[in-house]
């Protein structure tokens, strides 16, 4: 996702990064370095050496650092980014308990029903088609038991899945 425009809000205390989804926040309490009142914000701007999908902001002492786009979308638990993240982190979890199997990729395959190429796509972090219940049933192919939590706004436990070992 491409940034439209930035700027630094020093009554708030925060980056404000104008998106296609509307105006993100970051707080500067959030960033690395920190503005401060000794070391204000000097200069704030969309990089285009990051493909627009930063922001660069440099301090009066002359440090600087970049915001991803993406650290904007999971400060706000932005749902798409937040399916996103779990998908990739499920990935990298079913690469890593495949490395560590003592199954071959073909036994792997057909315990699966699938084919190497499909198995070798589902293990691909950088392949966004890959659909959660794929993962799920890799993993549990793996020996892996998944289990999911949800929470309320407040972020007290509401309930818990544990899918059985049948499912």
């Amino acid at each position: 996702m491409k940034l439209r425009g930035v700027r630094a809000n020093n009554r708030t205390r925060c980056f404000e990064a104008d998106t296609p989804r509307g105006l993100l926040t970051m707080p500067y309490a959030k960033v690395s370095p920190p503005p401060s009142r000794a070391d204000r914000v000097a200069r704030v701007y969309v990089d285009p050496e990051l493909g627009r999908e930063a922001f660069t902001y440099e301090l009066a002492s002359g440090r600087e650092g970049s915001v991803h786009v993406d650290a904007l979308l999971e400060e706000h638990e932005d749902p798409a980014y937040m399916v996103d993240l779990l998908i990739h982190r499920l990935t990298i979890e079913a690469r890593r308990r495949m490395d560590a199997t003592h199954l071959s990729s073909r036994e792997v395959c057909r315990r699966l029903g699938t084919s190497a190429t499909q198995l070798y796509r589902l293990l691909d972090e950088r392949d966004g088609s890959t659909s959660l219940r794929q993962l799920m049933v890799l993993l549990s192919v793996l020996g892996c038991q998944v289990e999911l939590r949800t929470r309320d706004a407040a972020g007290r436990p509401r309930a818990s899945m544990r899918p059985s070992r049948g499912a």
